[in-house]
């Protein structure tokens, strides 16, 4: 199934379906496509991802939607929206500032007291492993089109794991499929992409500002 994208004004492009095309491309292609994560594809066919987009470029207006984003998710029902991926293509484009705002994101959850019900993970584009080269293969199971933010409800998480007792050994899989598939692989995976790098501020009906 394909996932709901919003709908775009009559006569316009909506720049939410395109942030949100390459990031359901990425999904696909590379989480789904190489098993990165072997619990994606259930969310995924059933259309239990939503998808949040904001063209924000301060972090306090990134706060301000995690807040409502997490409050939407909790109050869902898990058949309906089971996970959040927040998508900010204009907003913290340097990895050492966005790993530094998720000691802030984590602070959202302890202040609305979500800890151990709802996680944090995070992508960026140029995430990089502490001791690992820029260039190093192995960073791209964390490289997403754009800075995202993926809201995991902590129930569907045990269930996951409960059902994939190997889920231990993910990330060393993680590594070893990266490293057979080597950069030109990982790159070429990416062809067809709207964008190769977040494009110009935005400022359109259908878009968080």
């Amino acid at each position: 199934m394909t996932p709901h994208l919003p709908a775009a004004p009559a006569g316009s492009s909506d720049p939410a379906n395109l942030f949100i095309s390459d990031t359901v491309r990425w999904l696909e292609r590379a989480v789904i496509g190489l098993n990165l994560c072997p619990f994606a594809k259930g969310v995924h066919v059933k259309s239990q991802i939503h998808y949040a987009v904001t063209v924000a470029t301060e972090s306090e207006e990134v706060l301000a939607l995690l807040r409502r984003e997490l409050a939407d998710l909790v109050a869902a029902p898990p058949t309906e929206r089971d996970t959040t991926l927040l998508i900010l293509p204009q907003c913290l484009l340097d990895f050492l500032d966005f790993n530094d705002f998720l000691q802030e994101a984590d602070g959202v959850l302890e202040s609305m007291d979500l800890v151990g019900t709802v996680q944090i993970a995070s992508f960026h584009p140029q995430f990089q492993f502490a001791g690992t080269d820029a260039d190093d293969v192995t960073n791209c199971t964390n490289r997403s089109p754009y800075p995202t933010l993926h809201l995991l409800r902590e129930e569907s998480i045990d269930r996951a794991v409960e059902a994939f007792p190997e889920a231990e050994a993910i990330f060393e899989r993680n590594m070893e499929v990266l490293e057979d598939l080597g950069m030109d692989g990982w790159v070429a995976l990416q062809v067809g992409a709207s964008s190769p790098a977040a494009p110009a501020p935005l400022a359109m009906k259908g878009v968080e500002p």
